[in-house]
């Protein structure tokens, strides 16, 4: 058992020097990877800004039927134009998404808990590697809870989706789940996404939150920051913004997207910033100018 007593406090995350097994690759920690791998996250990472968009429709699986995707053979068609990712189940992408989309396929492989649920952290593996190979999908999507009831399952979810992805080169992301007793601070975050990490996820969906800079730093894959809650555009522009600028390689915006008023210029905002460099200022003056027109 390790010991635990007289650990240091760690501190040194040397923001300032760019990730040192980069190579020629263009995403963070795949450059020893093999060509499938590496095929499968170039279709969810734009080589040419290292960044992605994803848009997680797959609330339904523990919500059912929620605000904004009531209907989501009408919502997700007009926002795919917009978007490099599409994060879903396989039972809403084969029932709702034409396989001539185009786009890059994040599907939710772990599922078990409801709303109903005063937890949410016991899941299971509910979709084997055999259907993600038949849906052609880039990842697979664990929760992954941390510092919950259900932690050690849910790291056993994780286990075997990674170690069946790697058999068949087919990357997995761990989405880092708060556990209800759990703060959403940067010492969680340190912990929970260094842990999903060094597990062998190949791609980190989390928060942001204070010095999320050393989180980055400190974890060698690429991390994608969820949105979260419903915010007000404008701030959850800033929240995009400060996330890539801290150092993220993505973001998943969701109910910020789909509850928008305005969910195609908020998906069309949001990719300024991911791909194009613009601040928080720019993407918000873009999307009052496109809801304006």
């Amino acid at each position: 058992m390790a010991d635990k007593e007289g650990l240091k406090v760690p501190k040194n995350y040397h923001v300032d020097i760019p990730f040192a097994n980069q190579g020629s690759f263009h995403v963070k920690g795949a450059n020893n990877l093999e060509w499938g791998m590496k095929k499968h996250l170039s279709n969810i990472f734009c080589p040419k800004s290292g960044n992605t968009v994803m848009f997680a429709f797959d609330h339904g699986y523990f919500m059912g039927s929620t605000a904004g995707l009531e209907r989501l053979d009408i919502i997700v068609p007009k926002l795919m134009p917009h978007v490099d990712v599409l994060m879903g189940t396989r039972g809403a992408l084969r029932t709702c998404i034409s396989p001539d989309c185009g786009k890059s396929i994040a599907l939710r492989t772990s599922s078990g808990s409801s709303m109903m649920n005063d937890d949410l952290s016991h899941e299971i593996v509910a979709v084997d590697i055999e259907d993600a190979i038949r849906m052609n999908a880039d990842c697979m999507a664990v929760q992954t809870f941390i510092g919950a009831d259900g932690q050690l399952t849910s790291i056993d979810n994780l286990s075997k989706t990674i170690n069946a992805g790697l058999r068949y080169s087919v990357p997995t992301m761990g989405v880092v789940a708060v556990g209800k007793d759990m703060e959403r601070t940067s010492r969680f975050f340190k912990l929970a996404t260094r842990i999903v990490a060094e597990m062998g996820a190949h791609i980190i969906k989390t928060y942001y939150c204070e010095d999320f800079e050393e989180i980055v730093a400190a974890c060698p894959v690429p991390i994608v920051v969820a949105g979260g809650k419903k915010l007000p555009e404008e701030e959850a522009l800033t929240l995009a913004y400060k996330s890539i600028a801290g150092g993220a390689r993505g973001l998943d915006m969701g109910r910020n997207i789909f509850q928008s008023n305005h969910p195609v210029e908020m998906a069309q905002a949001i990719a300024k910033i991911v791909h194009e460099g613009f601040t928080d200022r720019e993407a918000w003056q873009f999307f009052q100018d496109a809801i304006n027109k």
